[in-house]
């Protein structure tokens, strides 16, 4: 395979995205979470929920930021690498970019003050309520985002001029494009089991290292009640957005179960080594006809020879990485339902097994994020816009040398500052609570007349505490 520009380009993109991915999966999970804890603590004044919320806040703002500074990078490919798409597809694209920012971008960068630094300056209830703002800020970001990529997937609601760019001629089938539904719910699902996966690995942790208090008690088993939960409606959703690839992408769909052939009782295939070249699978293990059943829809089921070889997106890249989607899928059910079985039996803070496998576990969020967006991406190709705009024709006319040096130097900066982060942040997470009470709820509503900065900041009283220095000990 020569290593063109179009190559160096889509593997640049790929590489950064993948980056940028793992952060807003995180951050729109957490947000959540820290909504539903500060909740919880407004609700029942008990202090172990102000503990959670204030212990992985700072790892939100910190991933929250990160987040933040691969997505602009990311915008600037387009314009550096991929100019021709954008000139085709901005009159469509922008605006929904635009939205994205104009809706939530500056909604959560608004209230991301308040919620970091608001604590001696407003209420509870407001001080809730921009948590709140924050974490709805993060959905409607994605939103906007999936609402851009599902079009590319399966456009509708436009047209092409005569100069061959995309012009609007309805914006609600835009926006609400065939698999956008699914493909939304599917993501803000993965968000919040990849968080969850990431708070029982740490909980997980903390428990091996013996420094079990009752934050880490509380975050286990929400974590563990998150995952049996979600998981059964991931599997739902995931279902169903595949339900809506068949019917607007078959070739995505005959690439992912490995099928080179149309016919009736097609497998479900566990294993194979996909051989593009000549057609078929290597090695194949499957259960006969059970395809059928899954997939359903027209019989028969399309497999890749209906499609001509030009349209055929890199099967084993596909096969795979829906493979691997779907096993960590799995992994991530077992862990919630083993973690439910042990806070029922009240073993889940009792050192075992169990916490030796969550602390990988908790990658399989991340892992079944970037895999499944791999099949999404991969499976559309070989075009941008599906069936209207080929990648080959979408690219920037560079040189393969820049692109190339500018690949190496995202790789080298990435892996400096970006590992870095990931190791401070999973150091912040990991290192456990101190077993004292943060004290009664500090940050009560100001009474009239009480000057700004009066009222305690929750998080000073409680590090107070930890390091011994309240009015009391002194």
């Amino acid at each position: 395979m020569e290593l063109d520009a179009l190559i160096l380009s889509r593997l640049q993109f790929a590489f950064v995205i993948a980056f940028h991915i793992m952060f807003p999966a995180f951050t729109i999970g957490l947000a959540a979470f820290l909504a539903v804890c500060e909740g919880l603590w407004l609700k029942t004044k008990r202090d172990v929920f102000l503990r959670l919320y204030l212990h992985w806040v700072k790892i939100f703002a910190l991933a929250f930021a990160m987040g933040v500074v691969t997505g602009v990078v990311m915008s600037y490919q387009f314009g550096s690498n991929w100019s021709v798409f954008s000139d085709k597809t901005g009159n469509v694209l922008g605006p929904l970019l635009g939205y994205e920012v104009l809706t939530a971008f500056f909604l959560e960068a608004t209230f991301l003050g308040v919620m970091l630094f608001g604590w001696k300056r407003v209420g509870n209830r407001l001080h809730f309520i921009s948590t709140l703002a924050v974490s709805v800020g993060t959905m409607i970001s994605a939103f906007w985002i999936l609402s851009a990529n599902s079009w590319m997937q399966t456009p509708q609601g436009h047209e092409i001029g005569p100069d061959g760019r995309f012009y609007v001629t309805s914006w609600m089938e835009v926006i609400f494009n065939p698999s956008f539904p699914s493909r939304y719910v599917h993501m803000m699902l993965a968000a919040f089991i990849t968080t969850a996966a990431v708070i029982m690995a740490a909980g997980a942790i903390q428990v091996l290292r013996g420094r079990v208090t009752e934050p880490t008690r509380w975050q286990m088993r929400m974590a563990a009640g998150t995952l049996a939960v979600l998981m059964p409606l991931q599997i739902w959703a995931g279902h169903w957005s595949g339900e809506i690839a068949h019917h607007y992408q078959p070739a995505k769909v005959a690439a992912m179960e490995g099928w080179w052939e149309t016919k009736e009782g097609q497998p479900t295939i566990l294993f194979a080594l996909p051989d593009q070249e000549n057609k078929r699978n290597i090695a194949e293990i499957g259960i006969p006809g059970l395809g059928d059943v899954v997939v359903g829809g027209e019989k028969p089921l399309k497999g890749l020879d209906a499609f001509p070889d030009s349209e055929h997106p890199p099967v084993f890249i596909v096969f795979w990485s829906f493979r691997i989607m779907v096993g960590a899928g799995l992994g991530l059910l077992g862990i919630g339902l083993w973690g439910l079985w042990l806070w029922r039996t009240q073993k889940l803070t009792k050192p075992g097994i169990f916490h030796i496998l969550a602390i990988p576990g908790g990658t399989l969020g991340f892992i079944a994020v970037i895999s499944g967006w791999v099949v999404a991406e991969v499976g559309r190709q070989p075009y941008t816009v599906y069936g209207l705009l080929r990648t080959a024709d979408s690219v920037s006319p560079v040189p393969a040398g820049q692109v190339a040096f500018s690949l190496m130097v995202f790789m080298v900066i990435y892996a400096i500052i970006f590992t870095a982060g990931i190791v401070y942040m999973a150091r912040i997470a990991t290192r456990g609570f101190d077993d004292q009470p943060a004290g009664p709820p500090a940050a009560e509503k100001r009474a009239p007349g009480t000057p700004l900065g009066a009222v305690a900041d929750p998080a000073e009283t409680l590090e107070d505490k930890e390091a011994g220095t309240t009015p009391a000990a002194s």
